[in-house]
């Protein structure tokens, strides 16, 4: 079940190998398009000298932070790689996050400069507005806007061997609430990218409907990177729209489908309405991650296509991916599949760490070529997270099967995953604290279908009346779209015990109880 996979490029590469390589067994094939442009081997190479020139021109150094505030598109994918040939690294940004998320995420990597991806993205347009960009040349890619550099950044020490240079730092905000950054190395994503392309036998003759979200590692190391590192032509796509991908499965040749669980709950929607199902005539693998696979929306999506909807398990620390079902041996319950070849998972008892028995549960624990450099600039949540001899601890509880296959059971973590999106409590619950009138609030998950909604319990200051509306004002004006509660609960007193914490796994199952409006 764990059988190795082949290693297309030698250890200690940068990202940008996958590009040099493309050029010459691609030279003029497709390989990367969108709505606008189209490049094939050797066009993306030239592509991504010149983004390179273009950002060494304007004082882009290696060892910077450039943050990149996105969605997809030809244009971040060539920026990606342009980084990696100058050893800066790239910090993604959902260009859906609000000003004041970007701004923190800035201030804390100490990044030399921002590009927004204006083409593609209305929402980065309106924050190039805000941060004086100008327009950036970096070739026919799609339109380009770059801030004013950063003068007192300081450049990180560059390392010409991948394994150890940092490529990408993608924050989650942590259960404290603050920026926590990612160190994931050119050897972290390039391990990914092989071993989730070959466990998919991507081949030249693979097209891959791009929709999953760069800024997301998901997006980044399977769809992206997984893709073009095995010769595959990845069609990228800066929103999903149902009908659009119903579109493309249907007339565009797509062999190759990664989403979240909640789009493929919008085309089995969509199919519905039709009456009948969505033709996919080329499609050969699709796979859901990101979030927890509702196993009735499995067994539905199996039934229109006729094929399985392989799952899988991984975390931003883990580059993501930590297991997943294989072609060969599909599955039909809940299962996320066997560790990669090269990967060790361990079910561990929380308080020992020794490992459990098969069909026990434990905290689930990682360790190899997956697992993340660090968190940036928090040492000690690195040592928190990460054991002396290698093992990420994950916070989330599993078990595993006497066929070495793994099922997350629960999360020790309060972290809801909302349409994919990771959304941390302790952060919403930072936005409600500033919020004048609020004297205490708990967020929540509540699991509805196939997603998670974000469900806020709030306790006005004695006296004050809140005007709901005006609070989702406040909400949206600091928190980006997924974050925001669905659902806001007013009580004249949370519940607490005697200290004063607040019992948030009461109110969890007050929220899965019920019936709001």
């Amino acid at each position: 079940m764990t059988s190795t996979f082949e290693r297309s490029f030698p250890e200690g590469s940068y990202l940008h190998a996958i590009v040099d390589r493309r050029a010459e067994d691609s030279a003029d094939r497709p390989l990367l398009t969108d709505d606008t442009v189209s490049l094939d081997g050797q066009g993306l190479k030239a592509a991504v000298l010149k983004a390179e020139t273009a950002l060494r021109d304007y004082g882009v150094r290696g060892g910077d932070r450039v943050l990149l505030v996105n969605e997809n598109s030809v244009a971040l994918q060539v920026m990606i790689f342009a980084l990696s040939r100058i050893g800066a690294w790239t910090v993604l940004i959902n260009a859906r996050l609000t000003e004041a998320e970007i701004a923190k995420i800035a201030e804390h990597s100490g990044a030399r400069t921002t590009i927004f991806t204006t083409g593609v993205s209305p929402d980065a347009a309106a924050h190039a507005a805000n941060a004086n960009a100008v327009p950036f040349d970096a070739g026919q890619i799609g339109d380009l806007m770059i801030a004013p550099l950063n003068e007192a950044a300081q450049a990180e020490p560059l390392d010409a061997d991948g394994t150890k240079q940092v490529a990408a730092l993608i924050y989650t905000s942590g259960t404290t609430g603050q920026p926590k950054g990612v160190m994931l190395t050119h050897g972290n994503l390039l391990f990914i990218a092989e071993a989730s392309g070959s466990i998919r036998k991507i081949g030249p003759s693979d097209f891959a409907y791009g929709v999953l979200p760069t800024s997301h590692v998901f997006g980044l190391a399977s769809v992206f990177l997984g893709t073009l590192a095995h010769g595959g032509h990845l069609r990228t796509v800066s929103r999903f729209v149902p009908m659009e991908a119903a579109r493309a499965l249907e007339e565009d040749g797509v062999t190759i489908f990664q989403g979240v669980p909640a789009m493929y709950a919008h085309l089995l929607e969509l199919s519905a309405k039709r009456g009948a199902p969505l033709p996919a005539p080329k499609l050969r693998y699709l796979s859901a991650g990101g979030a927890p696979l509702d196993l009735a929306i499995k067994e539905r999506v199996e039934k229109m296509w006729n094929q399985p909807l392989h799952n899988g398990y991984g975390l931003t620390e883990t580059s993501p991916t930590v297991t997943t079902t294989r072609m060969e041996s599909p599955v039909s319950d809940e299962s996320v599949g066997p560790v990669l070849p090269g990967v060790e998972c361990r079910i561990a008892d929380q308080e020992t760490g020794l490992p459990r028995k098969a069909g026990e549960v434990g905290e689930i624990w990682v360790r190899g070529a997956n697992v993340m450099k660090g968190y940036y600039r928090d040492p000690e949540q690195t040592a928190k997270a990460v054991t002396s001899d290698g093992w990420f601890k994950t916070g989330d509880l599993g078990r595993m099967d006497g066929d070495g296959n793994l099922y997350v059971v629960g999360r020790l973590k309060e972290l809801i995953i909302r349409s994919g999106f990771n959304v941390y409590p302790a952060e919403v619950e930072g936005v409600l604290a500033a919020h004048p009138d609020i004297a205490l609030s708990a967020v929540v998950g509540r699991v509805v279908g196939d997603n998670e909604e974000v469900v806020a319990f709030v306790q006005p200051i004695a006296g004050r009346i809140i005007e709901k509306s005006e609070l989702e004002a406040h909400m949206r004006a600091n928190l980006a779209p997924y974050k925001c509660p669905s659902h806001y609960v007013f009580l004249e007193a949370l519940p607490a015990t005697a200290t004063g914490k607040i019992l948030k796994a009461q109110l969890k199952k007050t929220a899965e109880n019920l019936s709001i409006v």
